[in-house]
């Protein structure tokens, strides 16, 4: 059954709840935010990859926190009707993997999972094995948390004392397990006493920036300006922005990167106007094996998310939408990138390899 949020509890982004053997994953709703706070009580692997896909739980860091629980619940489901552990950690993977295509974090967090499983005996018991499995995703869970907070560390120093930031739909806790990754760099930045001005841009066609980032500064005591999209411009142009600061759904070796669509419009207005575009991501958001761009798979959307908001209608019936969910950020266009290993500047191939050594994906 879904929860309802109390006044009295911070929420959280995603939580399990009871035994390994008989938990479930909760998990904040956030379409329904700003205006409702509710959870969403996950029991089964199917509902875990519906959050996923219908943006329940979005970023790619939760996204992948997210589905190694999943993972832990389809298992329990496909052992309890006699399936082996390794064929069940195989079939529950390639199906939560299914969910969305471009997040590089969630084929990370199964590709871990599944050797976990694999790393057991298959004639083990089931308690033994949901425990062992249910570890490894905790352990998932501990590390983004963890590496939410070095982002943030080594990014705070990027966030200009009494200047402008622009931001690009919605990369703080809501999105992590954590702190965050880029909104996690300016909430550092306050926290060390900082004053600085966070504009925040919708992002359409979901709205992102309005519904969840505008709402989550509020939270932490920041006060937010928000701004349509087509603002960015003339922000820059007036002299109100000093930094841009996104977040990452996949890195290719080379640093290009896929982020929200739109990301890569701001990139280029700010080279235009000289001001520095950061890229805050962990380590997990890399993917070493594509040598570029060119080869991050973009996942297109239903056309309902642009013809309709909040279900109602802004076109005309049966107009052709082209909806594209991310887009792809040149490596020449990223001023640096902001990871738990510490920060790549320049953004080049070589670079990356060092700063990341073994942590590269």
């Amino acid at each position: 059954m879904d929860g309802m949020h109390t006044a009295n509890e911070p929420p959280q982004t995603l939580a399990w709840l009871g035994a390994p053997a008989a938990g479930f994953l909760r998990l904040l709703d956030q379409t329904r935010l700003p205006g409702a706070t509710i959870y969403r009580d996950c029991h089964d692997a199917a509902a875990v990859k519906e959050a996923i896909q219908t943006l329940q739980v979005r970023g790619a860091p939760a996204i992948g926190v997210a589905a190694a629980y999943g993972l832990v619940l389809g298992v329990r489901f496909a052992l309890a009707g006699g399936l082996g552990l390794h064929d069940a950690a195989r079939q529950v993977a390639a199906d939560l993997a299914a969910a969305r295509p471009t997040a590089v974090n969630l084929f990370h967090a199964l590709r871990r999972m599944e050797q976990a499983a694999y790393a057991l005996p298959a004639t083990g018991s089931q308690s033994e094995c949901l425990a062992a499995l249910w570890s490894a995703a905790r352990q998932q869970h501990d590390e983004d948390i963890a590496l939410c907070a070095a982002i943030a560390d080594h990014g705070a120093a990027w966030v200009p004392e009494a200047g402008g930031v622009l931001t690009h739909c919605n990369t703080g806790a809501l999105a992590t397990a954590g702190i965050g990754t880029a909104l996690g760099c300016l909430f550092r930045a306050a926290q060390l006493g900082r004053r600085f001005t966070v504009y925040v841009d919708e992002t359409r066609p979901l709205l992102q920036g309005a519904r969840l980032t505008a709402w989550e500064l509020q939270q932490r005591g920041l006060d937010p300006i928000l701004v349509c999209d087509n603002m960015a411009g003339q922000l820059m142009r007036q002299g109100r922005i000093q930094l841009v600061i996104v977040g990452a759904d996949r890195i290719a070796a080379n640093g290009d990167t896929a982020n929200k669509i739109g990301t890569y419009g701001l990139a280029v207005l700010a080279k235009h106007h000289g001001i520095p575009f950061c890229v805050a991501a962990p380590s997990t958001t890399f993917d070493l094996t594509l040598p570029d761009g060119t080869a991050i798979p973009i996942e297109e959307r239903a056309a309902a998310e642009v013809t309709h908001v909040a279900g109602q209608a802004l076109a005309p019936p049966g107009v052709k939408v082209y909806n594209p969910a991310f887009d792809v950020t040149p490596a020449e266009l990223i001023t640096a990138i902001i990871t738990d290993a510490g920060v790549i500047q320049p953004v080049e191939r070589e670079a990356i390899v060092r700063s990341l050594g073994a942590k590269g994906c």
